[in-house]
């Protein structure tokens, strides 16, 4: 018997015992702890999804596009008053893509999707010689418009949420890494990020986006116990992430996108 399973029987074997949300939601999370424990799953899985996502887009109006990001991270950083410490990062990887378009017409459209993506931050805690580094891979489903002129530049924005998949926390003194660990479903984060986006669309596929993130890093509740004391590490440390990346269109209705090429079917390329 796989681990989880137990407990999910012993919930239902027991007919007078009511379920609540909160035991649903405990055993789905009991589950997922325990059947996705390699990256690498997430990662195929997430690409078999963007492919199939995007296979059946093929009309003028409708059509997939995918790609990456090159993202450039900063935190919006309070801890207990003081703001300062905070380091850019730089993750060009993994981010991956994948969107439905619709083009109501030349000058108006909207899209959704699926992604993948690296976020995090960097944090010199104050009047310390640690620096503390923070990721998650998070999935992605954004919901968003554009206007402008569709075969060419244009606009765009809107919202996306984020689900955090992996978790991963080092801890550095006097520039020398003392701890490093990751996570599957990490309760030390918030079951989900609410993010809005503003971006501006460039001819041949060329993207740059800002976006930020309305929901704290961490989640400040979160407890842990060493060597018998129990603490909140995230109580005081509120942090919001934005970023700013740059991307070019790697797909379309999965064909390679060649950026020398006119838009012939005046649809356009955002991915």
């Amino acid at each position: 018997m796989k681990p989880g399973n137990g407990f999910i029987l012993g919930i239902l074997s027991d007919q007078r015992q009511k379920i609540n949300v909160s035991e649903i939601y405990i055993v789905l999370h009991k589950i997922l702890k325990f059947n996705f424990m390699k990256r690498q799953i997430t990662f195929i899985i997430a690409l078999l999804i963007f492919s199939a996502f995007g296979a059946n887009a093929q009309t003028k109006q409708v059509y997939s596009t995918s790609g990456g990001e090159l993202i450039f991270s900063f935190a919006d950083i309070n801890n207990q008053g003081d703001e300062t410490g905070n380091i850019m990062r730089f993750s060009p990887f993994f981010n991956l893509q994948t969107n439905i378009n619709y083009d109501v017409n030349n000058s108006f459209g909207i899209y959704t999707g699926l992604a993948i993506r690296n976020v995090g931050f960097i944090y010199d805690v104050p009047n310390s010689s640690t620096r503390m580094k923070y990721r998650n891979y998070t999935l992605g489903i954004p919901v968003g418009i554009k206007v402008g002129k569709m075969d060419g530049a244009f606009v765009y924005g809107g919202y996306e949420i984020e689900f955090p998949l992996n978790y991963k926390e080092k801890t550095f003194e006097n520039e020398v890494r003392e701890d490093k660990f990751n996570v599957w479903f990490s309760d030390r984060c918030p079951a989900f990020y609410n993010t809005v986006f503003l971006g501006v669309n460039l001819p041949y596929g060329a993207n740059l986006k800002f976006k930020y993130y309305l929901t704290s890093f961490h989640n400040k509740d979160f407890e842990e116990t060493k060597d018998g004391v129990t603490t909140k590490p995230y109580e005081f440390l509120e942090s919001n992430v934005f970023y700013f990346a740059l991307s070019f269109d790697l797909f379309k209705n999965n064909q390679l996108v060649d950026p020398t090429e006119k838009n012939d079917n005046k649809s356009a390329a955002l991915y």
